[in-house]
């Protein structure tokens, strides 16, 4: 089939980047939608409609509660069903760093034991403020859709700017199932390649976790934000080094590529 793959960015009050990453789905080769959830919770939009669904960042509903706990409570109130069909249908969905507190939220991830239950936090980062700057980040690739144009062990660098991103499990046992089933695919570390402590892992996250990928490598969350650097201009150091294109285009390119081999 020939067609541009439907992406949906999700947005209701407070979220941000959603034109960000609207931008870098279309680049990527995606027919991307930015969807208020109020379409979703009235019908006018159905989550079926789409191949991948995109939670930006930001504060949605002000971060009250906690980060993403409100959008995530909206969800589950009415598409949390449609959410889960979504997901085992092995359609795509990929959250950034307010992203990536949803999905948690949700329990779309880490979701060691398959029941859709809230199995970890991202709390307050250690350091106890706003952190915002270009981290590096170690790549392990594992069955990730979203990382099939990295390479295994490659060290890159993303933005992020979050308050509460240090990853917290509930349990020693979902941790190490995270370890066992390797879904932590994206790890914090410093300009040598290695795992660090503050700053280079900014929020304090156990294991350095800086992204999950379930399972089946169709849910990706992560607290750096791939869709501000789509373009190589939007780098923090574009003026050095390589003509090539922004790191956050491998990311997109990679989910839209396996979407297409779905068709």
């Amino acid at each position: 089939m020939n067609r541009e793959p439907k992406v949906a960015v999700v947005t209701m009050e407070g979220t941000n980047n959603e034109f960000e990453a609207f931008n870098s789905l279309k680049y990527a080769g995606a027919a991307a939608e930015i969807v208020h959830i109020k379409k979703f919770e009235s019908g006018a939009r159905k989550v079926s409609e789409y191949d991948m669904i995109f939670f930006p960042g930001g504060f949605s509903a002000g971060d009250y509660i906690r980060a993403g706990a409100i959008m995530a409570a909206r969800i589950k109130a009415k598409l949390l069903n449609d959410i889960e069909s979504f997901v085992e249908q092995g359609n795509l969905v990929m959250g950034s760093c307010n992203g990536f507190q949803v999905l948690i939220e949700l329990g779309l991830l880490p979701n060691t034991q398959g029941k859709w239950e809230t199995e970890a936090a991202l709390a307050v980062n250690i350091s106890n403020r706003f952190e915002a700057r270009t981290i590096y980040l170690r790549v392990r690739k594992n069955n990730c859709l979203f990382l099939k144009n990295f390479e295994d062990g490659e060290v890159i660098k993303l933005p992020i700017a979050h308050m509460e991103g240090r990853f917290v499990p509930k349990s020693q046992s979902i941790l190490e199932e995270i370890v066992r089933r390797k879904m932590n695919v994206l790890t914090y570390v410093d300009s040598m390649g290695k795992e660090a402590d503050y700053p280079w892992n900014p929020n304090g996250s156990v294991l350095n976790i800086a992204g999950l990928c379930n399972d089946r490598g169709n849910v990706l969350g992560l607290m750096p934000h791939p869709e501000r650097v789509f373009f190589r201009e939007t780098e923090s150091d574009w003026t050095r080094g390589e003509n090539r294109q922004g790191m956050g285009f491998r990311f997109f390119l990679s989910a839209v590529e396996a979407i297409k081999e779905k068709f």
